[in-house]
């Protein structure tokens, strides 16, 4: 089992989860995290430092956001290629498209 990153990190990027992730399984573009499957041990150390509320566990997933359980993994692997990991925290993101609660 993995963890998700869902829509309400989109365009809303905070990095307190990636502060701390013991195995470094965090990727970034130049919208949201990503978390990546093959890498992830499942701890939910991420979870409860999300401020937008937007990891799950993979069976926890809203149904309204299940394509990101698929988009996790392809864009993290795509990013694990390019240099987009990211392991330390860094200024939040919030562009016009963040839903911030």
């Amino acid at each position: 089992m993995t963890h998700v990153v869902c829509e309400p990190c989109y365009d809303c990027k905070y990095t307190d989860c990636v502060a701390v992730c013991p195995v470094e399984c965090f990727y970034q573009d130049e919208k949201m995290l990503y978390i990546d499957p093959v890498d992830c041990i499942d701890c939910e150390a991420c979870v409860p430092e999300c401020p937008v509320e937007a990891i799950f566990a993979e069976a926890n997933v809203p149904a309204q956001w299940a394509k990101f359980t698929a988009s996790n993994a392809q864009e993290s692997a795509k990013l694990k290629t390019s240099g987009g990991q990211i392991t330390e925290k860094q200024d939040p993101q919030e562009g016009p498209e963040c839903k911030k609660k």
